[in-house]
């Protein structure tokens, strides 16, 4: 073998150590991450466990609707009291698997406002209904009259996403709980940020409420070992090729 190969085979391995190093670094840091991310989620897991099991309070003032932010809000649990217009009802489209009542599947959102006392709205979500039950003829034990209390958990208006289909107000056909745009379709004014998923299911059954998905996503700690069993693989790889070069280099 001449000396220019032998001498350019210790450059190789340097280079190749440098890159291990650097590689073996950025996996090492991914892993790190997302233990970090782990621990935020299980604190973001617990507050919001808090919030939900605590006892319903007033929300806050209209003034305050401003300065209100989604982490600041979402999952308290808030009680108010005013009456439904419910010829301002909207439904949005959902696929409901996993319930905690009797129905699920395809089917809507009702989201009625709920004209408070000193004329502000809160829309309320309150709850889930079949298909075969999109039409509120169908569920008239339902459509409360008159002046009623309700208390749920505190939502934000609902983002979108690039697969989800455009909301039609003028057809009725909305897939997103957009108060914004309910507002602007249905002509309300002093609107909430916010619109409240009821607790419990109206007389008759339906809307069915209480059916807030509470269960997230939480693979950060399955995430930070597939980083760190890469990390141990690059190891691995780089002691076998120097001990292979090594064996080589005796020969």
């Amino acid at each position: 073998m001449t000396g220019s190969a032998l001498s350019s085979r210790p450059r190789s391995l340097l280079a190749l150590t440098i890159s291990m190093l650097v590689m073996g670094a950025f996996l090492v840091g991914l892993g790190i991450w997302q233990l970090e991310r782990l621990q935020w989620k299980l604190g973001l897991l617990k507050e919001i466990a808090d919030r939900t099991t605590a006892a319903p309070v007033a929300p806050p003032p209209e003034a305050d609707w401003p300065h209100l932010t989604r982490d600041g809000l979402e999952y308290r649990h808030w009680q108010v009291s005013g009456t439904f217009d419910h010829a301002k009802e909207i439904r949005s489209f959902t696929n409901l698997p996993d319930v905690k009542g009797r129905f699920r599947g395809v089917g809507y959102w009702v989201l009625t406002p709920l004209i408070r006392p000193d004329g502000s709205t809160i829309l309320i979500n309150r709850g889930f209904v079949p298909e075969s039950a999109k039409d509120p003829a169908s569920r008239q034990a339902g459509q409360i009259a008159g002046p009623v209390t309700v208390s749920g958990l505190a939502r934000w208006t609902e983002d979108r996403n690039l697969f989800t289909p455009a909301d039609d107000p003028l057809a009725g056909n909305w897939f997103t709980r957009d108060i914004a745009g309910i507002a602007k379709a249905e002509g309300l004014t002093r609107v909430a940020p916010f619109f409240i998923d009821a607790d419990a299911s109206a007389p008759g059954g339906l809307p069915q409420g209480g059916e807030t998905i509470l269960t997230f996503p939480n693979n950060h700690l399955q995430y930070a070992l597939t980083w760190f069993g890469l990390a141990l693989g690059l190891v691995g790889v780089y002691i076998a090729f120097v001990l292979r070069y090594r064996r080589s280099s005796k020969s």
